[in-house]
């Protein structure tokens, strides 16, 4: 299969370095992606929104062989931008994987409330993150994706997204679950939480619990590897 590595914010491709052996591993072709504004600190981010980056996945997919079997797996805010793909070409993927994350609904933004300084979003400091996001996030592994982040496009935070096709609802995901368990989404979905109102539609859900913080690629990248492996099928 050829499986698509989508970051989520200030991450490139990069980030996946440690995951993408052990899916290689089981026999799948691996592509990560460097979403456009995030090829470098110094890189033009301005008037790159939501958009942009769920176009520039579009057109990976669409450079694969027409008979190519196509997971995507986003991170965190790049689950956004999979379901955006999803939408847009539904006919196209076998699978999405949504790694701590899961379907944006419709006019939804990623994070609005993300500090925006000169017109784009540093990482922030670690203070502003819940006591969950950083589980297992040691001050070695702070310091180094402190090191790697590049500023996040304001307009790929704050953008709504935007989706038309149904048909989304009917490519299988699988969500992996890091800071909440999977107990607690079907919870939510069952008491109709606004957060899970998206997730609730799709016909067919399976869940893998990976317990640690917000970002596993760095805490736990060989048992991410393993779940998306398992995933995949």
């Amino acid at each position: 299969m050829d499986i698509i590595l989508i970051p989520g914010f200030w991450l490139d491709a990069s980030s996946w370095q440690e995951v993408t052996p052990i899916i290689q591993e089981a026999g799948h072709r691996v592509h990560p992606v460097t979403l456009p504004g995030r090829e470098s600190v110094d890189a033009d981010r301005s008037g790159v929104g939501l958009r942009d980056h769920i176009d520039a996945v579009v057109r990976l997919v669409d450079d694969l062989p027409a008979d190519a079997q196509v997971v995507l797996v986003g991170h965190s805010g790049g689950g956004a931008v999979a379901h955006g793909v999803a939408d847009a070409r539904p006919d196209r993927l076998t699978r999405v994987v949504y790694v701590d994350a899961g379907p944006q609904p419709d006019g939804d933004a990623i994070n609005d409330q993300l500090p925006v300084v000169d017109g784009e979003i540093p990482l922030p400091d670690w203070s502003e993150f819940e006591d969950a996001d950083l589980v297992d996030l040691d001050d070695e592994l702070r310091a180094a994706f402190r090191a790697r982040a590049v500023p996040e496009p304001r307009g790929v935070a704050y953008d709504p997204i935007s989706l038309h096709d149904e048909r989304r609802y009917d490519v299988p995901i699988t969500i992996i679950a890091c800071e909440f368990p999977s107990a607690a989404l079907t919870e939510w979905i069952a008491a109709g939480s606004p957060f899970t109102r998206e997730l609730a539609k799709v016909t067919h859900v399976d869940y893998i619990d990976l317990p640690t913080g917000h970002w596993p690629q760095f805490t736990k990248p060989v048992q991410l590897g393993q779940a998306i492996v398992s995933a995949i099928g």
